[in-house]
């Protein structure tokens, strides 16, 4: 079976928050903006690399979920907790320099991990954990 991974979704609660961190501090391009109801689902995803997206959602529109589901969300967002994604680079020092001067949450600064990968950590606009491993 030949398959590759072609989207996974991070949630949101700011769109032009999460348009800025994506787009201009990760650099990754914009691949749909989508709007309905006052709420954006929006695709992003490195450049060069167009089968592999990350799509910002609203989480409050998920069908079935409910309020107090909503409220679990939002707080576990806030705590960042909800969600992460893990991303790659080869220059992991550089990555985090920009990141950092950004502005953006630092969880952790490159370190060599006992489990043999050097990575550093960010969390998104949303408060979604953002790894960053350094390619070997």
């Amino acid at each position: 079976m030949d398959m590759t991974i072609h989207a996974t979704f991070l949630p949101h609660d700011d769109p032009d928050a999460s348009l800025a961190f994506y787009r201009d501090t990760l650099g990754f391009e914009v691949r749909t903006d989508v709007e309905y109801g006052g709420m954006h689902w929006i695709t992003v995803g490195p450049a060069g690399q167009p089968g592999t997206s990350i799509v910002l959602y609203p989480p409050a529109a998920t069908p079935g979920v409910t309020e107090d589901e909503r409220r679990t969300i939002a707080e576990m967002m806030a705590k960042g907790s909800y969600a992460k994604i893990i991303l790659a680079t080869a220059d992991l020092d550089g990555a985090f320099e920009r990141l950092e001067a950004s502005g953006a949450d630092v969880v952790q600064e490159p370190t060599e991990q006992p489990y043999g990968v050097r990575d550093c950590a960010f969390r998104d606009p949303a408060g979604s954990e953002i790894r960053i491993n350094q390619l070997r």
